[in-house]
């Protein structure tokens, strides 16, 4: 089982979460502040870390932050404050989902498992050959779209020949719109599909990852080319401009 690393300085929540985890047979481990939670990952090596956002000393955006400078480790903020800023602040600080307390531990469970998840989401609509030839299966090995290589099987990304530190959640959306090139997807089609939030859905968990998305795959992320924004309908991938320059990217229309 994952082995998760609680950031939490609420002994109720500690308590709770804690006998919530272990029943289902995770490994965990607790920290009650953020500068202990840092000093505990470096020796517990954890799969996932939950992270308070109100914490003694140190917040729990620093430590996301800290975090996220060196490593991809999948990160849920499981925060008391549930306004609109304190999510988006908490999904731009690097987050790969939010979970508002109080919450069960069936809904931490179902979310950890999600994120945990790195097999690319299966769509039925999404025909496999699209990303290739048409009629073809899907190559083998890297599939190159301008500047970037995207390995579906060791889920690496490149570009420029230089590996991309991608989060859990970016890879996934990257991986999810790449595998149907010019295929637009709604906010809650993603959202169902690549965060698995059936039966609880936020467009805002969506709109943060693009954001940080285009940060590292994009030359210009206010003219992207690869992570588009259909005005009133969701996102694409592409079309991606040809080296040879003979098919332009669509004007994006955010």
């Amino acid at each position: 089982m994952p082995r998760v690393l609680l950031i939490e300085d609420d002994p109720a929540v500690q308590k709770g979460v804690s006998l919530a985890l272990r029943r289902r047979g995770h490994e965990l481990e607790v920290a009650a502040s953020g500068e202990t939670g840092l000093l505990t990952l470096e020796r517990f090596r954890p799969d996932l870390v939950l992270l308070d956002l109100m914490l003694p000393g140190m917040s729990g955006l620093e430590v996301c932050r800290r975090i996220r400078e060196t490593m991809q480790l999948p990160i849920i903020i499981l925060s008391a404050r549930g306004d609109d800023i304190d999510l988006v602040v908490g999904l731009e600080a690097g987050a790969d989902d939010y979970i508002v307390k109080p919450a069960s531990g069936e809904v931490i469970e179902a979310r950890m498992k999600a994120v945990l998840r790195r097999v690319v989401p299966q769509d039925p609509d999404v025909d496999p050959g699209r990303a290739g030839p048409a009629g073809q299966a899907r190559p083998h090995g890297p599939e190159q779209h301008g500047d970037l290589a995207l390995d579906r099987s060791a889920l690496l990304v490149f570009k420029e020949g230089r590996e991309l530190a991608l989060a859990p959640s970016e890879l996934k959306l990257l991986l999810f719109l790449s595998a149907a090139p010019g295929q637009v997807f709604s906010r809650q089609h993603l959202l169902e599909q690549v965060w698995e939030h059936s039966f609880y859905g936020d467009a805002r968990l969506v709109d943060a990852c693009v954001m940080r998305l285009r940060g590292k795959v994009e030359d210009d992320p206010r003219h992207p080319v690869y992570i588009q924004t259909v005005r009133g309908f969701g996102y694409r991938f592409g079309p991606v401009p040809r080296p040879d320059g003979g098919e332009r990217p669509r004007q994006d229309e955010r």
